[in-house]
């Protein structure tokens, strides 16, 4: 049986579920073609030197730092300085960054940064989807900033703090339906594994609803400049922004 829900005038019309429609094709892409979906996820930080705040925007897409971090689509970066790679309490690590911490991997200033130029090079494996830092100057700007936070949030002495906000907070508000999701997700499964695993393809599985909706917002909205994806999520409602989202919230990494 169709479901449909209420929505606002501005956006599409829902979905019939008698047939696939056009934009199924392009929904696998959703990652792959970004290179790693580059958005801010929601977290507090400490006011930074000299624009590391601003490059850190380009790991915001997965993981939160400073007071109050949490666990998101990665690990919480509280701490780095000396951590044991894998050893964050609740966090399900992929086997290639548990079996590197297990072989004796720490993080510090030379590990991060080697691990931060080409991460898959590095540690062949990790789900990290960040295709890496070229620039030597930026990169060791970033690592600088990182491992200066304690594992309470802190650095030094800076008190200051802003939130970054996620766009698509209707979407975001919406109830989304899994199952709908898994309707018009028929074509992104064909490349992104349900299982987690990415074998050359980012995984999106288990990904926190709004981060996901937020990707999709920027691309509908033009902030990123692919033009696949804006013509694509220039046909998604808020609708269907959040079935998508409740339904690859829902997988687990296996």
């Amino acid at each position: 049986m169709e479901k449909v829900r209420a929505r606002s005038t501005d956006q599409m019309r829902p979905l019939e579920k008698t047939g696939p429609r056009p934009i199924h094709k392009f929904l696998s892409f959703l990652v792959f073609l970004a290179g790693g979906i580059g958005l801010p996820a929601p977290m507090v930080l400490a006011e930074d030197a000299a624009g590391a705040h601003d490059l850190f925007k380009k790991c915001a897409v997965c993981h939160e730092i400073g007071t109050n971090a949490r666990n998101k689509v990665g690990p919480h970066l509280n701490g780095l300085d000396g951590r044991t790679a894998g050893t964050v309490d609740r966090y399900k690590y992929s086997r290639a960054v548990k079996k590197a911490g297990g072989g004796g991997l720490r993080w510090n200033a030379e590990t991060l940064t080697e691990y931060l130029r080409k991460p898959r090079a590095f540690l062949k494996g990790t789900r990290m989807s960040f295709a890496g830092m070229k620039d030597p100057d930026q990169l060791a700007e970033l690592v600088a900033w990182l491992i200066g936070f304690s594992a309470d949030g802190k650095a030094g002495s800076m008190a200051n703090s802003d939130k970054t906000e996620l766009l698509g907070a209707s979407a975001s508000a919406l109830e989304g339906d899994p199952e709908y999701g898994e309707y018009i997700a028929g074509e992104c499964v064909t490349c992104h594994q349900i299982s987690g695993k990415e074998d050359g393809i980012p995984s999106i599985t288990g990904w926190p609803k709004e981060n996901f909706i937020h990707a999709l917002v920027e691309y509908k909205n033009k902030l990123r400049a692919n033009p696949v994806m804006q013509t694509v999520t220039s046909r998604l409602g808020d609708e269907e922004m959040a079935a998508l989202a409740a339904y690859f919230a829902t997988l687990k990494h296996k």
